[in-house]
């Protein structure tokens, strides 16, 4: 084990990936969903990472898809490795249900490596609920919400700690409209998995559903900016019923113009705002990632 001071990339199959700052909550926290995640921190000058590395990758191999691999490395993700509190490089996390499970540093023998990836092997055999999820999120995103709700449901009552499936049913009802029934829903998650990412993306959902409800015309709101544009409460309004429009991006564009307006108004309301928007979609959204690249250029101009 080397300590950190000074930055190998994947050579493996499809399940095996190189991970950066931009990339770590998909292919890390919400891959962790619905199979577990390994997560190797590294560095080309270390000479443990070398032989830890490849024995990683060839157990990733050997695991046909039910075991997924994320290479990182330390030197071109320093503020990643200091998230993670990486002191020493090789350090590896194990991710289940977008939480770190288990880890260790420096280099295993065989042995110990094979009992780490079977109690991961043994997390992600579900007996088919995995492509029951997969299945049911299809069925979401081709506007069949009655029988995705279905599938969700009948997942939840086999797995009561399947946290894709109660955000799927939960979101499910917010497409219906029954923001009651998605919060009552939540309500009911175990409290193992309640700070899951994809629980929290829909409760994020929820709250936009709520200030929706109260939102006015597009039309009326978008009047009352450009006769006042230094009416915030006008400005946020609008964006939420832009969001609720579905135009998504107009709205994340209407809240970045507000936090440039006026970044401090109601203790940060823009930026508040700005952050259940991007919580409630997937962290690789094209939205997403434009927004914050938006945002971090202006408050660090």
């Amino acid at each position: 084990m080397i300590e950190l001071g000074q930055s190998q990339s994947a050579n493996g199959g499809a399940h095996i990936v190189d991970v950066t700052e931009d990339n770590f909550m998909a292919e890390v926290v919400e891959m962790s969903n619905t199979v577990p995640v390994i997560v190797d921190f590294w560095a080309p000058w270390c000479g443990p990472c070398k032989t830890l590395g490849p024995a990683l990758e060839s157990a990733v191999a050997k695991a046909g898809g039910k075991v997924r691999m994320a290479k990182i490395d330390v030197d071109k993700n320093q503020m990643l490795a200091g998230q993670m509190r990486v002191q020493s490089v090789p350090t590896v996390f194990a991710f289940w249900q977008g939480q770190p499970i288990d880890g260790f540093q420096g280099a295993l023998p065989q042995s110990e490596i094979d009992t780490f990836m079977n109690k991961l092997l043994e997390l992600g055999d579900d007996g088919g609920l995995d492509a029951a999820v997969e299945a049911a999120e299809e069925m979401y995103e081709a506007g069949d919400i009655d029988d995705a709700a279905q599938t969700f449901a009948a997942i939840v009552e086999e797995d009561p700690k399947n946290a894709a499936a109660f955000a799927g049913l939960a979101k499910c009802h917010v497409a219906q409209g029954a923001i009651d029934e998605a919060e009552a829903v939540l309500n009911g998650v175990p409290a193992d998995i309640s700070s899951n990412s994809a629980i929290e993306a829909v409760f994020a959902q929820i709250a936009l559903a709520r200030q929706a409800e109260n939102a006015g015309p597009v039309a009326d709101l978008t009047a009352a900016v450009e006769a006042d544009p230094s009416n915030m409460q006008a400005r946020l309004d609008l964006a939420t019923a832009l969001h609720a429009d579905g135009q998504v991006g107009a709205a994340v564009d209407a809240l970045l113009a507000a936090f440039q307006q006026d970044r401090e108004w109601n203790n940060g309301a823009a930026k508040e705002q700005l952050f259940q928007v991007f919580d409630s979609l997937k962290p690789n959204d094209p939205i997403v990632l434009d927004g914050r690249r938006k945002l971090s250029s202006m408050i660090f101009v």
